[in-house]
């Protein structure tokens, strides 16, 4: 038996993930705090659905306990540019969502093995990452506070109400902000900020 954690934003989802794998004669939960259920089970698989900026923290937060748990990363869509930042924010395994009930199990049993498995198009971009050249620029301590708004949760709506601008003027400066570290969208500036440790309270700036 295994112990196993389920993180998605749909409960019927995640009902119908647990109820496989239970099936399967694991042990299945879906805990309110992951990160604390994750310090008391030794051994154990996380599957979680990276969905939203927040889920790839929680995924780094579960990543930085320092323990054993294997995580297996659900991707909305199968892109190789998120599944290769799932694995450097700390998921082992990465898998489509709208994958079958066998590919999750069949997933699973590799995980139980200590076996990782990536599409290749993950592993193609993983190849191809790796020898990129230096770290973006880091952004100004105004640009950092926008980034630690949005990960907190904050609207482009409500940031652009703080900073004193229009929403759409918001937009565009945001826009040159994720052109300046190298990323397209919110979610990937989230993740990328991260994992250079932009957005700790206590960063340097």
């Amino acid at each position: 038996m295994v112990w196993i954690a389920v993180a998605d934003p749909l409960p019927l989802f995640t009902a119908g993930v647990a109820a496989t794998l239970t099936a399967e004669g694991h042990q299945v939960e879906a805990p309110s705090d992951l990160v604390g259920w994750v310090r008391t089970r030794a051994g154990c698989i996380v599957v979680i659905t990276l969905a939203a900026g927040p889920d790839w923290l929680l995924l780094s937060d579960i990543a930085g306990i320092g323990g054993d748990a294997f995580i297996v990363a659900l991707l909305p869509e199968q892109d190789g540019v998120l599944g290769s930042q799932a694995v450097r924010a700390g998921a082992h395994s990465v898998l489509g969502r709208d994958a079958p009930p066998d590919g999750l199990q069949r997933i699973i049993e590799a995980a139980a093995a200590g076996l990782a498995q990536l599409p290749i198009n993950v592993v193609r971009e993983l190849r191809t990452t790796a020898t990129s050249s230096a770290p973006p620029r880091r952004p100004t301590p105004r640009q950092l506070s926008w980034l630690r708004t949005l990960a907190a949760g904050g609207t482009v709506t409500r940031l652009a109400e703080l900073e004193g601008y229009s929403e759409r003027a918001m937009y565009r400066m945001l826009q040159r902000l994720y052109a300046q570290i190298e990323v397209k969208t919110r979610t990937e500036a989230l993740i990328r900020a991260q994992m250079l440790g932009w957005l700790a309270a206590d960063g340097r700036e």
